[in-house]
């Protein structure tokens, strides 16, 4: 499977990093940070390939790059409102409305509370036209006790929302 994964904004970006961390090591990585996530020191993953916000050329941005699929973890207000309103104005929102256009999954995981009725509105636009849209919300049914369950059980609903296979949460066998 190739994959892209953004980080945009500040607050969250340790799940990004746990995303890429727990992911299958067959998964073809395409990571693009932006400014105010600059995280990646080290690649922690081999099978990675980092691309600047600013290189609105990078393959990523072109629907004959065939990636299977794309995450923004976390979304900022600014990349969800640029994307739901057609703005690819950097590589992160080019390379969502590509998807979009090429009918490819999209996954876009927003950080904010309370969520204002302009943000509600801009998520069901994207729901609407097939974007996941996918908060880190816990399920207390899956009785995690740790955070590090928690942000299991979170990053396991993305890789099931994406195909990805795992074993991230014990899933409900209906006992």
């Amino acid at each position: 499977m190739r994959l892209i994964l953004a980080i945009t904004g500040a607050s969250g970006i340790e799940l990004g990093k746990r995303f890429i961390k727990y992911l299958p090591k067959e998964i073809e990585l395409h990571l693009i940070v932006s400014k105010n996530a600059k995280i990646v020191g080290k690649k922690e993953k081999a099978n990675i390939r980092l691309y600047s916000n600013k290189d609105i050329g990078a393959a990523v941005a072109s629907g004959s790059f065939r990636a299977d699929a794309m995450a923004i973890i976390p979304t900022s207000m600014n990349t969800l409102g640029k994307v739901a309103n057609g703005i690819a104005d950097n590589l992160v929102t080019r390379a969502a409305l590509v998807m979009i256009k090429e009918q490819r999954k999209l996954l876009l995981a927003p950080r904010e509370l309370p969520f204002s009725p302009i943000l509600l509105e801009n998520m069901l636009k994207l729901s609407q036209i097939g974007v996941i849209i996918a908060p880190p919300v816990l399920g207390y049914y899956s009785g995690v006790k740790k955070l590090k369950d928690a942000e299991k059980f979170i990053i396991g609903k993305w890789y099931d929302s994406l195909g990805i296979e795992h074993n991230l949460y014990r899933r409900w066998k209906g006992e």
